[in-house]
């Protein structure tokens, strides 16, 4: 597996590996700290492309001014390790100043539906993300990108910018990977303690609810919102971001639930705030 630095390196590795060796290429973007979600995304992309990049890059931009930025965990060698072990062919690990050189002017911003949901709560944020998949995407010419479903507001984000901007990678989307307890695997359960992370547990109890609501025949937005606010009155440790059933591309709240829907809660666990989401039938 290849470790490279520079997008001239990447355009250079994917055009050669499409161009020379008639090969699909895949983009699988991460701040690394990978884990099992991580791997789960890696192995997809090495089953349906002939080659994959997996880039590591914590980026600046979608940090906000009291968010975890600096403390965000980071681990290069190990991250290396699992990519190789999932079927990595090259690692992308850029220096903030070759995202962003010096001078730089140019945001992407997916109007209005960047401000719904974590980008209701988290201003900028969605910007950040947008700015930086285009720049990995225009590096890599990947034809198709892998990313979790457990960020389905990013997600949905992400599928208006490549169609608004006619970009020629395919966005494929892969499940949620648990623990056993049910808990959505993510890199920064790591700042949980042992308390908080019993804690945690009530967002996935809050998806399962919505779950078996949809599944008994359920419909009524109102009845999804007051089961899992009474779910999380039960832990008044946890502080609450939001809880919201919307249209999945939209983003927008829907007052009656159909197939496709998105059921989606966010909270705050000690200093940690943490996602979960289910797609409704």
């Amino acid at each position: 597996m290849e470790i490279l630095h520079t997008v001239a390196e990447l355009r250079e590795w994917s055009r050669r590996e499409r161009n020379g060796g008639g090969n699909t290429i895949g983009l699988v973007p991460t701040m690394g700290a990978l884990h099992a979600g991580h791997a789960s995304l890696i192995r997809a992309a090495a089953a349906s492309c002939g080659r994959v990049a997996v880039s590591i890059f914590v980026n600046p931009t979608q940090f906000g001014p009291n968010e975890d930025f600096a403390r965000y965990p980071r681990s290069f060698e190990a991250d290396c390790a699992l990519a190789e072990a999932e079927g990595a062919d090259v690692v992308f690990a850029p220096a903030v100043e070759e995202l962003y050189p010096t001078g730089a002017a140019t945001l992407v911003e997916v109007a209005a539906l960047s401000e719904r949901l974590d980008g209701q709560s988290r201003p900028g944020h969605f910007r950040g993300v947008a700015t930086v998949v285009a720049k990995l995407m225009i590096a890599a010419e990947p034809d198709r990108a892998f990313f979790g479903q457990k960020d389905a507001a990013q997600v949905a984000v992400l599928r208006r910018m490549v169609t608004d901007l006619r970009l020629a990678t395919e966005i494929v989307v892969c499940p949620i990977v648990r623990e056993a307890d049910g808990l959505a695997l993510s890199s920064r359960n790591v700042y949980l303690s042992a308390e908080e992370r019993v804690q945690a547990l009530a967002l996935s109890r809050a998806v399962r609810n919505a779950e078996a609501l949809f599944a008994s025949g359920e419909r009524h937005a109102d009845k999804f919102l007051e089961t899992a606010r009474k779910a999380f009155a039960a832990v008044p440790e946890i502080r609450m971001d939001y809880i919201a059933l919307v249209d999945s591309a939209t983003l927008e709240p829907v007052e009656i639930a159909k197939p496709g829907s998105l059921f989606a809660v966010a909270v705050w666990v000690g200093s940690t705030r943490l996602i979960d989401n289910a797609i409704l039938g």
